[in-house]
Parts: C-alpha cells; sequence; structure tokens
C-alpha cells in the first residue's frame, strides 16, 4: 500500500513488490506481498502509464511472463511502463504448495482414465492426500487465493503504481480476473482487453466439456494437417506410416499397459495425453508434435514427457514450480462442484462422445475440489461492468482453451463490449495474429475500438 521500490533485476527489468491484506474482511491483521516486475516505458516524455498484464493460468507467474514477453509488446512499451505480478498463491507471492517433486511426480503419472475400480481407488486417494497436502502445507493462503481477492490486489497495485486508472491485458483465466475487476472496480478502469475469454457463467464441468470439444478440434485440425503433408518439401513424419488418429490411439493403449520407460522415468497414458495437449496450444509447435509422436513410434518418449513437463511446471531437477498446486487452490476456491462422485460417473457417455482421447482422461479432473479443506466463494454467473468503459473482448474461432462461444456470451453479459473475432486455430490470439496485436496496442494507447464484428484472418 503506497509506492514500490523498484531495484534493477537485470535485462532492463525492474523487480519490487506491494504489501496487500491476507484477508480483505480483516484488512488489518494479516498482509502478504505481491511480486512485480516492471520494464519502464521508453518513450517517458509521452509516457501514457502502466500496462497490468496476466498471463492466466492460474498459477501461471505474471513475473515470468512479462520478463519472456515483454518483447512483443514493444509498441506498448514506448509509452506504457510493461507491469506483470505474480498473482496471490503462486510463485514469487505466499505461494500455495502441496506436494513435494517425488510426490508430484507420482500424482501426475496416474492414469486419469478410470476404467478399472483400483485406478478409481488410486485416484480418489491421490486427491484427498493432494488435498491434505495443501491444507498441512498451506493452510494460511488457501482461504484466500480467489479470484475477487485478486482483483482488489490489482487495484492495489494500481494505486501503487501511481496510476489514477487501470490499462490491463489479461489473458486466458487473466480475462476471468480482469472481468472481475471491472465488476469490483467499474469507475476505476482506463481500459480492459480480454484476449481468450472466459465464460463466467458456466459450470466448472461445463467449462471442461468445452474444452475437451475445442482441443479435440484442434487435435483433429493436426490429423487432417498430418494427412495432407505425406509427401514434398516439409513432410509430416508421423504420417508416413499409417493414419496418425489410429496410430495416436494404438499408442495410448499400449502406454496403458506398459509405460515407456525415458531415462528413470516412465512416460504413462496420463502423462502422454498431456504431452499432445500441450502442442495443441499454438499452431506453430504441431511440428514439435508431429517430431514428438515420430519419435514415440521409435519407442523416444523423451519428447512427449518433455512436452508433459512444460504444461506441469516440472524443472530438470524433479522439483515443480507451483503451477499445478496454485491452478487447483484457486479453481477450487472459484468454482462449486459436485461432492458425489456419481456425478462424475455421470459424465463419461458426454466426455468420451466430445474426444476418445480428452474426454475419459478428464472425466474426474475437478473431483479433487470435491475433497477440498476450504468451502468454495463464488458461484457462476455474469460478472457485469456497468459504469465501466467499453471492455475489449478477443476470441479465436478455434481456440482450444477459452473456446469461441465464451467470448460471445461474455460480449452479451457485458454491455458496451467489443468482440474481435480472429479465424484460425491456437489459443489466445495477440501473438498469433499481427491484425490483433495492432487491435489491441491501439486500444491500449489511444482507446480506439475496433467496429463490432471487426474480423482477423
Amino acid at each position: 500500500m503506497g509506492t514500490v521500490a523498484w531495484a534493477s533485476c537485470g535485462g532492463g527489468f525492474q523487480c519490487g513488490a506491494v504489501k496487500v491484506p491476507l484477508d480483505y474482511a480483516h484488512p488489518d491483521a494479516d498482509a502478504i506481498n505481491i511480486a512485480l516486475i516492471r520494464k519502464p516505458a521508453i518513450d517517458r516524455s509521452n509516457r501514457i502509464g502502466s500496462v497490468l498484464t496476466n498471463p492466466g493460468g492460474p498459477g501461471a507467474s505474471g513475473v515470468e511472463f512479462l520478463r519472456n514477453e515483454a518483447s512483443s509488446m514493444s509498441a506498448l512499451n514506448r509509452r506504457f511502463d510493461l507491469i506483470g505480478f505474480d498473482p496471490r498463491g503462486v510463485g514469487a507471492s505466499a505461494p500455495v504448495r502441496c506436494l513435494d517433486g517425488p510426490q508430484e511426480d507420482a500424482f501426475n503419472a496416474l492414469d486419469s482414465v478410470l476404467d478399472d475400480p483400483q485406478e478409481k481407488d488410486a485416484v480418489i486417494q491421490a486427491d484427498k492426500d493432494f488435498a491434505a497436502g495443501c491444507q498441512r502445507k498451506s493452510a494460511k493462503v488457501l482461504p484466500f487465493v480467489d479470484t475477487a481477492s485478486t482483483a482488489r490486489d490489482m487495484d492495489l497495485i494500481r494505486q501503487a503504481v501511481g496510476d489514477e486508472e487501470l490499462t490491463y491485458l489479461g489473458f486466458s483465466y487473466g480475462t476471468y480476473l480482469g472481468q472481475m475487476y471491472g465488476h469490483l472496480f467499474p469507475t476505476h478502469v482506463r481500459a480492459l482487453a480480454l484476449d481468450g475469454v472466459l465464460d463466467p457463467t458456466l459450470s466448472a464441468n461445463d467449462l471442461l466439456l468445452a474444452q475437451i470439444v475445442g482441443f479435440e478440434q484442434n487435435l483433429q485440425a493436426f490429423y487432417a494437417d498430418c494427412r495432407a503433408r505425406k509427401s514434398g518439401g516439409n513432410p509430416c513424419r508421423y504420417g508416413q506410416s499409417g493414419d496418425p488418429q489410429t496410430k495416436l490411439n494404438a499408442l495410448m493403449a499400449r502406454l496403458d499397459v506398459n509405460p515407456m520407460r525415458v531415462g528413470t522415468r516412465s512416460l504413462t497414458r496420463g502423462l502422454a495425453v498431456i504431452g499432445v495437449l500441450t502442442p495443441l496450444y499454438d499452431e506453430s509447435t504441431w511440428t514439435l508434435l508431429d517430431q514428438a509422436l515420430a519419435l514415440a513410434d521409435q519407442n523416444n518418449g523423451s519428447l512427449l514427457l518433455r512436452f508433459a513437463d512444460i504444461y506441469l511446471g516440472r524443472n530438470g531437477n524433479g522439483t515443480y514450480d507451483n503451477q499445478t498446486d496454485a491452478n487447483y487452490a484457486i479453481n477450487c476456491l472459484d468454482h462449486p462442484v459436485p461432492a458425489d462422485i456419481a456425478a462424475y460417473d455421470a459424465l463419461g457417455p458426454e466426455f468420451a462422445k466430445a474426444s476418445s482421447l480428452f474426454g475419459p482422461a478428464t472425466q474426474y479432473s475437478n473431483l479433487l475440489c470435491a475433497y477440498w479443506p476450504i468451502k468454495p466463494k463464488l458461484e457462476p454467473g455474469p460478472l457485469t461492468a456497468n459504469g465501466a468503459p467499453p471492455i475489449f473482448l478477443i476470441g479465436g474461432t478455434g481456440d482450444p482453451a477459452t473456446p469461441y462461444q465464451w467470448a460471445q456470451a461474455v460480449n452479451k453479459q457485458i454491455p458496451n463490449s467489443v468482440l474481435l473475432t480472429r479465424r484460425g486455430n491456437g489459443h489466445t490470439s495477440y501473438d498469433a495474429s499481427s491484425c490483433a496485436h495492432g487491435l489491441i496496442d491501439a486500444y491500449m494507447i489511444n482507446l480506439t475500438l475496433p467496429a463490432q464484428g471487426t474480423v482477423c484472418g
């Protein structure tokens, strides 16, 4: 609360922290520090203010994100300080911890397709142990990592960096955070650009089902691309010796019975599903998915396992960042789930129909929140931003993780919001489309919005 003591932390960045209440209902009790990073505006004489950013997750470090992404925001950086932050419970901001490295390895390696009683019992026990581990290691912060508390932190960050109003660029879960900010502080908004929009009216399992449909569509597009590139200068290696979909199904069936050794580790079916999912976030990594599957054909699961490790935040030395821990901690507070396992059993047919690969593997994903030691704080519902200036929403027609219909729904929920459509696959649009990139930058800098219904190729 107050100004930030910035100090150089390499690469032209400055790092600092802002102190916030742990519990906003009792603001004078405990406080925590929210880690910040800043890249100061280049044109100081024409500086507008700061752009606060969030990469999503929930659970992703905004500090690491800005270090990696600042170069793609160079147009904004001319006239804005770029600011990233680790949300409460994440990274360097009072991080939630649940398991140690070996425990997390075991948790992630479990078969998530619960097609026999032993596997089901193992996952139920692992979920209970995970939740108990969070309570044991992180009891103090666990009740307070909800999105509404993080939005309140954002308002204190805005004040601490000296901005009269918030200028914010949020991706994926970061769009939910942006909607929450606009809902709580509509008169404090200068500009909210929300890329890869989350629909706050959906239940946890409905959100998951829509994502399964989206990832299956991107997987089918990968297969079609692979079949089309059987020959020529840049052939799809995985499609050289049979149909890619048939082969991938056979690979998963093999891994279910015999996990593939990768050094001292094993590529299980559960890890392989994540290894396939990860490169589907970005069409530019489909060539790497082809490479990973071609290697798996030769009994080399190293690249598929590497993709799973990236997704799960596993470091080379066997430790993990706290992405997975924070993801559960935040989602379990934000989204109520059914307590009865029968509700998850009942999802089977619909999930399998949506995707034979991803459906059964994620059917019980939200069950862990049923064992969460803290009751959820939110209910599904629209986050109106009455009194805020027009909010900019960006949706990709083939976005797997935040399906396009979510952006359309939020466009209806928030009066005066403007929806930009990007045609194409992959998650979020800022780095996937120079057209979208330019329109987002123009909005942030000049507050100019494209016409409702504008489409980027």
